[in-house]
């Protein structure tokens, strides 16, 4: 339908037509971002610390129940913490994106409010006034520092750079302080320390790489620069023939795997630090990949052979990694390899009690992948256990193992602790409707289904 509407398109209009449109279109999705983040601020307003109702009746919280959270600056309103993910589900989008949007939200309307009301008119798109949001949580702003970011901010919003934004921060920062200062040793406030290093997960699943970006201490980042020109020049002696920056990521992966850890020996003390770190830079460190290879027996007899698909599985992350990657991974020297057994996932396996056996717990980590909550992509291995139909502790149903309430294949599922929390305690319910395959009811009703692909909301009844 949508190619014959683009064909149609395309042979009526004109280039200014065109233009035009796509302006328009842009104006109506600004207009509609503008009115979602008003929505988001809404929903908190619904849903206050005051709606949680667990400490009346238990006269103390629940281990793991609701409680009030902080997602915006100081000076916005707490909300109770397992609304986000109703709100985040219902907009497709995985609870850690909807608590970013609320939190936006807030701290627009409350610590923004002259970039709020920019938003509101169409003055400034939602995303930019989002971006300022963001930057102005992530540094812990007083409320009198947010307050100058607005007034300093709010004129050119809608051209304001990321390098701009920086200086106004940081300019903030240096006038106000943050909001929750912990005294250093000469009795003066923390200052403002915006050092990080993180690795962001690849665009393209099939590209076999990892983003790696940071900010360090200067003597950090030099001592850094000094280790990856020395690494990248030894590969290069030993024969690589890899380009400048493909050696300095390869020796930027080698410094990880020597150097996980500086071991100090209090009977080294006396030797130094240079001694400490040279004798800890020739220990080799053994790094974990869980990689799945999808393979097929050709042949029958002698003669058969075992091929394997070019694409493999790397647990950590759920990435897509090339066959020869994976050989050059383990062609590298302090290289382990531990064959595992091959697991049939459609077997039901079940155990006594209340804990699943290792067998069973790694047969569903490898069934589910990740987390099976709707839109959350948390991988599996980092999951807990959750037994899908409460278990039954009574002694008598230990003797049937295979109950509904049983610990085993069909009534297991991995699920992040976050959301282990919000089935138990939130009000959401799902049923495994087959292997890998879930159906969820949020406390307002709203359906989704679950499975490999990801998940699709369901017309409610």
């Amino acid at each position: 339908m949508f190619d014959t509407l683009a064909d149609a398109d395309t042979g009526a209009a004109t280039a200014a037509d065109v233009l035009a449109r796509a302006a328009s279109e842009r104006s109506a999705a600004d207009a509609a971002e503008a009115r979602l983040l008003q929505q988001a601020a809404v929903w908190a307003d619904l849903h206050p610390p005051e709606s949680i109702h667990h400490a009346a009746t238990f006269g103390h919280a629940v281990p793991g129940s609701e409680h009030e959270v902080p997602i915006a600056g100081a000076g916005c309103p707490l909300v109770a913490e397992f609304c986000i993910a109703e709100l985040a589900a219902a907009l497709a989008m995985s609870t850690t994106a909807g608590k970013r949007l609320i939190g936006h939200a807030l701290e627009l309307r409350h610590r923004l409010p002259r970039l709020w009301a920019t938003v509101h008119s169409g003055q400034v798109p939602a995303w930019r006034a989002r971006r300022v949001a963001e930057a102005t949580i992530h540094a812990d702003l007083t409320p009198a520092g947010a307050t100058f970011v607005d007034q300093m901010v709010t004129p050119f919003a809608h051209a304001v750079g990321i390098a701009q934004l920086d200086r106004i921060i940081a300019e903030a920062l240096q006038r106000y302080g943050t909001h929750s200062p912990s005294p250093d040793p000469e009795g003066g406030d923390r200052v403002h320390d915006s050092r990080f290093v993180q690795i962001d997960p690849p665009l393209d699943p099939y590209g076999g790489t990892a983003l790696l970006r940071g900010e360090l201490d200067p003597a950090d980042a030099l001592d850094l620069e000094a280790a990856l020109a020395t690494g990248a020049a030894a590969l290069k002696d030993l024969g690589s023939q890899a380009s400048l920056d493909v050696r300095r990521s390869m020796a930027l992966g080698d410094l990880a795997r020597r150097q996980n850890s500086l071991d100090y020996d209090h009977d080294e003390e006396s030797a130094g630090f240079e001694a400490r770190s040279a004798r800890t830079s020739t220990t080799g460190r053994y790094v974990v990949l869980r990689v799945g290879l999808a393979a097929a027996v050709t042949g029958e007899g002698p003669g058969s052979t075992v091929e394997f698909d070019r694409l493999a599985t790397l647990d950590q992350g759920q990435l897509q990694v090339l066959l020869d990657q994976v050989k050059s991974w383990c062609a590298a020297t302090h290289t382990a390899v531990t064959v595992q057994p091959v697991l049939d996932l459609a077997a039901r396996i079940r155990s006594r009690g209340y804990q699943p056996s290792a067998f069973l717990r790694e047969q569903v980590i490898e069934r589910d992948r990740t987390c099976v909550f709707p839109w959350c992509s948390r991988p599996a291995r980092g999951c807990q256990l959750d037994h899908i139909e409460p278990y039954d502790p009574d002694p008598d149903a230990d003797a049937d193992a295979d109950g509904p309430s049983g610990t085993h294949t069909d009534n297991l599922a991995c699920l992040c602790t976050f959301h282990h929390r919000l089935k138990t305690h939130g009000g959401w319910t799902y049923r495994m409707l087959s292997p890998g395959e879930y159906e969820w009811t949020s406390p307002h009703g709203h359906h989704y289904l679950r499975d490999h692909t990801g998940t699709r909301q369901q017309p409610r009844p």
